[in-house]
């Protein structure tokens, strides 16, 4: 069994590819529901096909999703761990913004005296 070493994506590209309702919709249809085909991600996306391709295009790039064909078809798959940037850029700022509160609150609580 072999594995593919996968690099991740950039904050920037992750957000970017998420940025777009369509892709964000796609993303958590694939996350929620396995494995599927462009048609079938079509049918309920509300988009055309080639629209559909284009997004998923997009979210391959930057490692949300892999595709694996099978004959005529394409499978698609979601990639959670893709998402690992962007929890880490939320949980920089989460800290950072965790102590510009608490220095927040003790200017406060020193003016108040």
């Amino acid at each position: 069994m072999g594995y593919e070493l996968t690099m991740l994506a950039a904050p920037a590209e992750v957000f970017t590819a998420l940025a777009d309702p369509t892709r964000r919709a796609l993303f958590e249809r694939l996350s929620r529901d396995g494995a599927l085909t462009v048609r079938m991600l079509t049918d309920l996306a509300g988009v055309s096909q080639p629209a559909v391709s284009k997004h998923l295009g997009i979210l391959k790039h930057a490692g949300l999703v892999h595709a694996r064909h099978s004959g005529r078809q394409t499978h698609y798959t979601a990639q959670p761990h893709a998402l690992a940037p962007l929890v880490d850029w939320m949980s920089y700022y989460s800290r950072f913004w965790h102590d510009r509160f608490d220095r927040l609150e003790n200017l406060l609580k020193r003016m108040d005296q």
